[in-house]
């Protein structure tokens, strides 16, 4: 049983020279470290007590993985038992990959102590750093600690700490946030929604997944949201003072603390049955309509995230996890849902809306940044702020497009109506996007003459496009 700090009780223990109690829901990979720690040796000299099926996984680079997990026969787990002092029982309540096996360790004699590695995130979900500071407190040592955490679970609010992935190629365990106290008071307000959810019949997991997408998208586009200004302070808060000298990486890692206030916010909003009836009556109830940019759903929810101006953002950010919950929404009030699936489920999260990870984006950057030269990839030559300008303009152009499914039916003046509406402001998110991308593409270096060709149009033209986009751009400060 854990106690306030999540450490497990021991109970009576087995003969030994230390008891290493392992802490509520740590990775038995990390138990092993501190018990080699605490008897002052190597981890790999203690990890020779098993016989190994594979070997560690690591970083792309080089260098061990934090969080690497282990998975022991049950002769292995005796041995485990018997070198940090628990009983086995102890043992499985607090160690989430306890008693799982694969065909790797059925190798073997009977009766061979045998180890397998894993990746902690394959095991038993989400790998986060423990607060060392309550390391110390527990065990008088502050060491390293790796534990299984959701992420409505990683602030330690006695020492004001988020604590982060460990799944990263990257050296910080956890960010200070005693400078934000919204994100801790976030966490407890988690609990309440949490409540809500399940009272609903809603998984918590899954409404904070889907918040969670709205949200790290927002976290993207805000790069040329001109109003924005709390995730700004909240960003040089937590990297202690300044984020400027690498933004792009303190965006990076400093997202999933910065946003987390808003994600709360955003799944109690969804959970709301008014904010569902808002977007009902936004739909037009029972006379259809496309949903409006100044729709009172999505004005609200941006006063409820402390944004007012948000709720146009948010309404025409087509093609996003935000609109696919409302839809949803909207098919369920019809009575259209049709056969139990994603189409009729609000909280079913798309593959294509899941959030990259901090690793992804790290790992991302880091080959962006080993690349020589400017211009050797996309991401490295164009602005973040242009790449998230030219992907809202597709995903825009897109929705439109989505919308023209089945609108070659009823009156001539209507289809002829939607089909022309559509595609006209498709075209014209088109035409945007091509221009950004061929000013991103110049800049970078690339031909005009090349970039003409790809976009199939004229030298000339493409030139005289790119010049008025120069001058658009001059003309609103960018």
């Amino acid at each position: 049983m854990a106690d306030a700090d999540g450490m497990v009780q021991s109970g009576s223990l087995s003969p030994g020279i230390f008891c290493v109690a392992p802490f509520a829901a740590e990775t038995t990979a990390s138990l092993i470290c501190r018990i080699a720690s605490r008897y002052g040796m190597e981890a790999k000299v203690l990890r020779s007590c098993w016989q190994w099926r594979n070997y560690p996984p690591g970083h792309d680079g080089g260098g061990a993985r934090a969080d690497a997990e282990v998975l022991l026969n049950a002769a292995g787990r005796q041995v485990l038992a018997g070198l940090c002092g628990v009983k086995e029982d102890v043992l499985a309540r607090a160690l989430p990959s306890w008693g799982q096996e694969d065909s790797k360790l059925s190798a073997g004699k009977d009766g061979v102590p045998a180890a397998a590695w894993r990746t902690g995130g394959a095991v038993a979900g989400p790998v986060a750093f423990g607060c060392r500071l309550c390391t110390a407190r527990r065990t008088g040592t502050a060491v390293r600690v790796v534990r299984y955490a959701p992420r409505w679970k990683r602030v330690c609010v006695r020492h004001g700490r988020w604590l982060l992935d460990a799944d990263a190629d990257q050296p910080l365990e956890h960010l200070d946030i005693r400078g934000v106290p919204e994100v801790a008071a976030a966490q407890r307000r988690w609990t309440g929604v949490a409540r809500r959810a399940a009272r609903t019949g809603a998984e918590p997991e899954r409404v904070f997944a889907l918040a969670h997408a709205v949200v790290a998208r927002w976290w993207e586009q805000a790069l040329h949201w001109e109003r924005e200004a709390i995730w700004p302070q909240r960003l040089h808060q937590v990297a202690g003072g300044n984020a400027g000298t690498d933004l792009e990486r303190w965006r990076i890692v400093g997202r999933d603390a910065v946003v987390f206030p808003e994600v709360v916010a955003v799944a109690d909003a969804l959970l709301d049955p008014v904010m569902a009836e808002l977007v009902w009556r936004d739909s037009g109830a029972g006379q259809p309509r496309p949903l409006p940019a100044d729709g009172a759903f999505c004005r609200r929810l941006g006063e409820q995230v402390g944004r007012g101006w948000l709720g146009p953002l948010a309404a025409t950010d087509y093609g996003g996890p935000l609109t696919s919950w409302m839809g949803a929404v909207i098919r369920i009030r019809r009575g259209a849902g049709g056969p139990p699936g994603y189409d009729n489920d609000p909280w079913w999260l798309r593959q294509e809306h899941q959030p990259v990870t901090m690793a992804g984006h790290l790992r991302v950057l880091s080959k962006e940044r080993s690349a020589p030269g400017s211009g050797t990839t996309w991401r490295s030559a164009v602005p973040a702020e242009q790449r998230a300008l030219i992907t809202s303009l597709v995903n825009d152009a897109e929705e439109q497009l989505t919308q023209l499914r089945g609108a070659q039916y009823g009156k001539t003046a209507d289809a002829a109506q939607q089909l022309l509406g559509n595609l006209g402001h498709a075209a014209t998110l088109i035409e945007q996007a091509v221009r950004e991308t061929a000013a991103g593409a110049l800049t970078a270096g690339m031909a005009l003459e090349d970039l003409a060709r790809w976009a199939r149009l004229p030298a000339d033209v493409l030139a005289e496009a790119l010049a008025d986009h120069h001058n658009e751009q001059q003309a609103n400060g960018r």
